[in-house]
Parts: C-alpha cells; structure tokens; sequence
C-alpha cells in the first residue's frame, strides 16, 4: 500500500508518526544518495556514512520541508552539503544518536588511523623504490609531477622541454613505474610465500 503513495503522501503519514512510511521514502531513495555521495568520496564506507547522516538530518528537517521543490531535489541537497562539509574537514560529520551526557562508545578510531598511516607509509616506500628504478628523467617528471605538483608547463620549464614534450614523457613514465611497481610486489609477494 505504501509503495503505491507519492514521496509528498509519505511526507505527511512519516509526519504523523507512521515510521514504515518514512522507511520506504528512504529505500526509495538511498541508491541514488548512496551513488551521488560515493562520486564525492570514492570511498564505499565514507559514502554510507554520508548517506546515513543524510538521511537522519532529512528525518529531523522533515518539517521544515517547504513542498515548493521536489523532494529528491532537497534531499539530494541535504546529502551534497554533508558530502562538501566531509570533504572541507577531511572527515566525516556525523550526527550522534546520543545526548552529550550519554555518549555511546564505538570504538577505537586511533588504531583505525595508525593502520591507515602504516599502509600509506608502505605505499609510499614501494612508490620510492620503484621510481628509484626508473631512468632518471622519468624519475624527475614523476616526482615533479606527483610529488612536488608541479604543473607540466612548471616542469617544461625546468626539464628545458615543451610542454608537449613532457606530457608525452609523462606518460611513457607513467607506464614503465607501473611495470616497475608490478615487479615490485610481485618480488614482495613471492618472498611471502
């Protein structure tokens, strides 16, 4: 019966108290908000978690809603906000369940955030190594480029290239530290076993 309802019908009964009608105006849409703020964070659990905070902070403002849009429309603006506020901070915002003087106890986050620091640091020792092996022109486009963020004009003017040039050699570079790096961990994986 509910699925039969328009989002504005649904609004009114989730207003009155009915929470099934709220719980299928969000399995209706929590695909396309989940989709919208993954392109925003490319991460998979970032993205759910926007998408929750979404949808609680849509469930607040419920209210508030002015009927003078669409309601995908103020509610996708609800989760590109909280998408923007997570990429401003570097992390995600969150609402709590919980009042202040009851928190509610998650977890550890500083052992999620050593891991996280670990697993870049070991990137990174890998990315060294393998440019190391490059020819050493391609290892100065590389790092200038992606370590330093140098512009391919900036590093034209430094390599005394044009442009054009460094673009071409960029791209050749790209592909022999990809060769580079397979072998890296090819190396790496057969030591493990």
């Amino acid at each position: 019966m509910l699925k039969q309802l328009s989002n504005i019908e649904l609004i009114d009964l989730a207003l009155n108290g009915n929470q099934g009608a709220y719980v299928d105006l969000l399995n209706r849409h929590q695909r396309y908000a989940f989709t919208l703020a993954l392109r925003f964070t490319k991460s998979r659990e970032d993205a759910e978690e926007i998408a929750q905070d979404s949808f609680l902070k849509a469930f607040r403002s419920l209210a508030s809603f002015q009927r003078t849009s669409k309601f995908t429309t103020w509610l996708y603006s609800i989760v590109y906000t909280t998408a923007m506020s997570k990429l401003r901070k570097g992390k995600l915002e969150t609402d709590s369940l919980d009042d202040e003087e009851h928190p509610i106890v998650v977890g550890d986050f500083a052992s999620e955030e050593s891991s996280s620091l670990i697993e870049n640091k070991i990137r990174s020792e890998y990315l060294k190594q393998a440019i190391e092996k490059l020819l050493p022109d391609d290892g100065v486009i590389i790092t200038l480029f992606y370590l330093h963020e140098q512009s391919l004009e900036e590093i034209a003017a430094v390599v005394g290239l044009p442009a054009n040039t460094v673009k071409v050699k960029l791209h050749r570079a790209r592909q022999r530290l990809k060769v580079q790096l397979e072998l890296l961990l090819k190396h790496e994986v057969n030591e493990l076993l």
